[in-house]
């Protein structure tokens, strides 16, 4: 008769051939992902259906000769050949464009550049319109600014949207003053960029080149791409701009203040998972009466809950009433932070969780 000491020692053996498996699917995803690499540098296609067939049919063979079912092993072949075909594919991110901007840099900050396609949106509505209809599974937009405080076109389209947070990025803001090749800062008369950009470079601009004239334009990366048609001007604006463009960085730096700061959203169709070291947005909105938003936050301060950030915006629709973005430390599905939001939802009008996900630079 078998003893509780003999099924553990069963259970740790199993526990060992699991631990095996991984370590297997690890080296063959690797694998696929070389495989994709190639298969991009030939122009071919990710998906080989006859491929995939062989591979499937030469799985049952080899599950009969052991004694197993070959459905069954094919099955979960299947999966595994799924998972090794997602990393052969581009992953789609969507981002406030034009190429060059900070938005970019931040997309590149998240998601490694290698395998990922990085598409340039307009707009930040047109960003949500990408991930809200599956052209792309992420977006990336900013949110605030040390500085310049919150970015409102985001937070209005997340009152309007279904989509959820998976991520944040917290990039330094460093604006670099940037000429076309064969422009020396002598030749300079007028200075591209951002109307933001200009004014937190203002010390530097009157210090150096304050006969110039500040001529704004659409973003920083626009401004870098008009250097090769606007004679004796220079652009202020990122590094990656001047990289893609062909320009030159002659100065780094050059904003009035070093705590510029922009912190970006990750938009998707889904939040992230529990890590440990989260956060969590939401969206609430109280009764007009004395003392509601007092009774909102003390579900929190009850609990012993962080907040990280609480920002009023009006309600467009009524007249002198808010709605109110705030940010908490902790995973919407922890259980302290369940209960906290449970409560919320009994002396709030409106609770929206926008999603949980990593603090950024915790991991």
């Amino acid at each position: 008769m078998l003893s509780k000491e003999q099924l553990r020692s069963l259970r740790r053996s199993i526990d060992e051939v699991d631990r095996q498996i991984v370590r297997l699917l690890k080296r063959r995803i690797g694998l696929a992902r070389r495989i994709g690499e190639v298969k991009r540098l030939l122009e071919m296609p990710v998906r080989d259906l006859d491929r995939e067939r062989a591979v499937l049919e030469g799985v049952g063979k080899m599950a009969e000769a052991v004694g197993l079912r070959k459905e069954g092993a094919r099955a979960i072949f299947r999966e595994i050949i799924a998972a090794c075909r997602g990393v052969q594919e581009a992953t789609r991110v969507a981002f406030l464009g034009p190429k060059g901007t900070f938005t970019e840099m931040a997309a590149r900050s998240f998601f490694p550049p290698a395998g990922t396609e990085f598409i340039p949106c307009p707009t930040i509505r047109s960003v949500f319109r990408r991930v809200q209809t599956g052209d792309t599974p992420y977006g990336v937009v900013p949110v605030e600014n040390t500085l310049e405080g919150s970015v409102t076109a985001t937070l209005d389209q997340f009152l309007a949207s279904d989509l959820m947070v998976y991520g944040e990025v917290e990039l330094h803001v460093e604006q670099c003053l940037i000429l076309a090749p064969g422009t020396s800062l002598e030749d300079v008369k007028v200075i591209l960029s951002h109307p933001q950009a200009l004014a937190q470079s203002r010390n530097y601009l009157e210090e150096r080149l304050a006969s110039a004239e500040l001529r704004e334009v659409s973003s920083t990366a626009e401004a870098v791409r008009l250097l090769s048609k606007v004679p004796h001007a220079a652009a202020i604006g990122t590094e990656l701009a001047a990289r893609l463009y062909g320009m030159r960085v002659v100065a780094r730096g050059i904003q009035d203040s070093p705590r510029s700061y922009t912190r970006f959203f990750v938009l998707s169709e889904h939040d992230h998972p529990r890590t440990g070291r989260d956060k969590t947005s939401i969206i609430f909105s109280v009764e007009h009466v004395p003392g509601a938003l007092y009774r909102a936050l003390e579900v929190f301060a009850e609990r012993g809950i962080n907040l990280t950030k609480i920002e009023s915006r009006p309600v467009k629709r009524r007249r002198w009433e808010y709605v109110f973005f705030l940010d908490f430390e902790g995973h919407r599905h922890d259980e302290v932070c369940h209960e906290a939001l449970e409560a919320l939802r009994r002396r709030a009008i409106l609770v929206k969780v926008l999603g949980s996900y990593p603090t950024w630079g915790s991991a």
